[in-house]
């Protein structure tokens, strides 16, 4: 590994990559040497973070090799078919994974629609389950050493936030499907760990009036949003060799907004 690259000569597997989070995951984990496939619902906006990754500075360090794609992650057969052609085109399976694809449809509970409901379900929770099934399959039928799972959830799936019933029961379910894929898979030398992120500014949270993002402000022990690349830091430690001995753990980065 050359020195200071956490992730030199991995293969990283970045859902939602195309904007907020995802997107500072991908550049995080490409200045630390990973070769990265971005995946989001949208091409351009996929393409548009593939763009933006840089190199690490050691000019010696040259061997990586980052793609752009499209992906419906609530799709089982879209899902397989990507990580297989991953696997070929790297001549070997993705040993990170970090699932940011998410969505949110609010309304309040008695007013919220089934359909708004299943589609936040679909995406957030079973999105995370079909991507995670399908790479660490891979992972195991190639046996690859050191794998690493990161699942993007919210504090607000501890918490429950008004007008997001939907999305905050797919937040606590992805904590609970972390936890346990990280004992089903611990035998096969894969560690699976979940983020739940606070207030941080994102495409979903800039929607929010300035008034209401003020007022939630005020109860953040720290007095400010997050940024992306905070979270993507949590992401790039739970990926890497620092983190070896934690699986089923919940990193929480809510600037003390959960105390």
């Amino acid at each position: 590994m050359a020195a200071g690259l956490q992730l030199a000569g991995k293969v990283a597997i970045v859902t939602g990559g195309g904007s907020g989070i995802g997107r500072a995951v991908c550049e995080l984990f490409a200045r630390h040497g990973a070769s990265v496939v971005t995946t989001d619902i949208d091409l351009d906006r996929a393409r548009t973070t593939l763009e933006s990754l840089k190199t690490p500075e050691d000019a010696a360090f040259n061997h990586q090799f980052h793609q752009a794609f499209a992906l419906d992650v609530s799709n089982k057969v879209i899902v397989r078919n990507l990580v297989k052609h991953i696997a070929e085109l790297y001549k070997e399976p993705a040993s990170v994974l970090v699932n940011c694809a998410g969505i949110t449809k609010d309304k309040m509970m008695l007013k919220m629609d089934e359909e708004k409901f299943d589609e936040v379900i679909n995406i957030n929770l079973k999105g995370t389950f079909l991507v995670t099934q399908a790479v660490s399959q891979e992972m195991i039928d190639h046996r690859t050493k050191e794998g690493a799972i990161v699942n993007i959830a919210s504090i607000v799936g501890k918490s429950g936030n008004i007008g997001q019933c939907n999305y905050a029961a797919s937040k606590a379910g992805v904590v609970a499907f972390t936890q346990t894929t990280a004992k089903e898979l611990a035998r096969f030398g894969i560690r699976c760990n979940v983020v739940l992120p606070g207030f941080i500014k994102t495409p979903m949270t800039d929607a929010i009036p300035e008034n209401v993002r003020s007022q939630i402000e005020q109860f953040i022990p720290l007095q400010r949003q997050g940024e992306p690349s905070e979270v993507a830091e949590a992401c790039l430690f739970l990926a890497s060799k620092q983190s070896s001995y934690m699986t089923g753990s919940q990193l929480e980065i809510t600037g003390g907004l959960s105390m």
